[in-house]
């Protein structure tokens, strides 16, 4: 989406959550950091005369949309979202569709497995009652504190994953079960590619609810959205 904004020559600002030590290079201006919840970003949009805001952020950074929501509809700001399609389960997954975090981890009160717990950080400790479980974690950034988890093995890596990498990754430390979000899109796939390929059981959680709004599931989409209007955006 940046990449197509600057080619564009759109004046535009990229926002970073800040969740990620080094975030990749963007060709935009870039701010890093939370707003302050939906009147922080309200007025954010009102200082800085932006008149549209795309909601790029991650399918299951429900409080960042929800939030951009209530900001855009108390300054009257066009709003719409970039969000990738759901992967769907193909004919030799094995997949336990749960609701949230907390069924994924009820969906582990079983016997002793080799978790890879792919989540990312932020919600490891309603894993911490399964202790029963050795669990592999992959981070982009070295933990700055060991994680909430009686077992855990922790990989520092960044994508983007490929499946034969994420194959051996899984055979390497003899995975068992997954646990994923059902992020979509490409980037995040491999690791259900791999437990496919595999024959490992996953359980996929589903995205959290977001009020509707207007939603594209393109770069391309969007800035036929954006066309005919010339203006300072908010990414």
């Amino acid at each position: 989406m940046a990449q197509a904004l600057a080619q564009a020559g759109v004046a535009a600002v990229f926002s970073y959550a800040g969740r990620t030590a080094a975030p990749r290079t963007q060709p935009l201006p870039t701010r890093v950091g939370g707003f302050g919840g939906a009147a922080g970003l309200a007025a954010a949009l009102r200082a800085g005369g932006f008149t549209h805001v795309i909601d790029a952020t991650h399918p299951f950074a429900a409080t960042m949309s929800r939030n951009a929501i209530a900001a855009c509809a108390a300054t009257a700001t066009p709003l719409i979202a970039l969000q990738r399609a759901p992967w769907t389960a193909q004919p030799r997954d094995r997949w336990t569709v749960v609701a949230d975090i907390a069924a994924a981890a009820q969906a582990l009160d079983r016997p002793a497995e080799r978790v890879f717990l792919a989540i990312g950080r932020q919600n490891l400790a309603a894993f911490a009652d399964r202790p029963q479980h050795r669990y592999l974690l992959r981070f982009v950034d070295p933990p700055q504190a060991p994680p909430p988890l009686a077992d855990a093995c922790v990989v520092v890596s960044r994508g983007p994953f490929t499946e034969a990498g994420d194959c051996a990754l899984m055979r390497a430390h003899g995975v068992t079960r997954v646990v994923a979000k059902n992020a979509g899109g490409t980037g995040a796939r491999a690791k259900i590619d791999a437990a496919r390929a595999l024959g490992l059981p996953v359980v996929m959680i589903d995205r959290p609810a977001i009020a509707p709004r207007p939603r594209a599931d393109s770069v391309a989409a969007v800035m036929a959205w954006l066309a005919g209007h010339p203006a300072r955006l908010g990414v």
